[in-house]
């Protein structure tokens, strides 16, 4: 059954798959850990992925069209592990994908959102584009400021790829704009998104938290130098 699963098929042989490899046992732990948001039907990632490969290798060669076809069949379905099959064949295809296909991307953000979902999505999908496309860039720019914390979550995670093709002034921007949010998914993306930087500029990270000391949570303070030091 694995064998026949095909981005262009429904999901039906999907849905048959995951629950012939479900573990009841594991579904309380997992809706439990995710607040009770999602439904699941309790496979680890192994399994899921175990499960999900031939869509994976069928998206590294899928066009756009099919791709966020197939990704947003999945966000319709209730079962957390779909929104993940979905995310992980738009990784996959991600190199696929044109920057007016970012509109859509951004309606799976904005729909079932949680930091599982969304920090893939801003790191190996919504980066790519953008990394594909400078333009997006300046979409990024209104994504900061966005009402919607997992847009803007988003729009600070997008260059954790980029390595030394970083933007710092762009990431040091964005994390003045939402220096004084007081919601921890924002606080710790920020750091994240710093501490990444740092790997590659960690005088700027130092000097960048050094000199905001007073705007900055203390918990993008500690993410942020985690590995230049501490805040004392």
């Amino acid at each position: 059954m694995v064998g026949r699963l095909t981005l262009g098929s429904d999901l039906a042989a999907l849905r048959s798959a995951f629950e012939a490899a479900a573990e009841p046992s594991n579904v309380e732990p997992m809706r439990a850990y995710m607040k009770g948001q999602f439904d699941f039907f309790g496979l680890k990632t192994p399994e899921r992925r175990a499960i999900t490969k031939p869509l994976v290798g069928e998206a590294k060669k899928s066009d756009a069209d099919l791709l966020l076809a197939f990704a947003e069949a999945c966000w319709r379905e209730s079962e957390r592990e779909f929104h993940y099959a979905g995310a992980d064949c738009l990784r996959a295809g991600a190199k696929h994908l044109r920057s007016s296909d970012l509109r859509r991307v951004r309606a799976l953000i904005q729909e079932h959102s949680w930091w599982d979902t969304i920090d893939g999505l801003a790191a190996w999908v919504v980066g790519p584009m953008v990394a594909a496309d400078s333009e997006l860039s300046f979409v990024m720019d209104d994504w900061i400021d966005d009402p919607d914390m997992w847009v803007a979550r988003t729009a600070i995670l997008h260059q954790l790829s980029f390595k030394q093709s970083t933007d710092g002034e762009r990431l040091f921007r964005y994390c003045d704009a939402r220096a004084s949010d007081t919601e921890f998914f924002i606080r710790k993306a920020l750091g994240w998104a710093l501490r990444q930087y740092a790997r590659f500029e960690p005088e700027a990270v130092a000097l960048y938290v050094a000199e905001n000391d007073d705007v900055l949570s203390g918990l993008t303070k500690r993410e942020a130098l985690k590995h230049i030091g501490s805040t004392s």
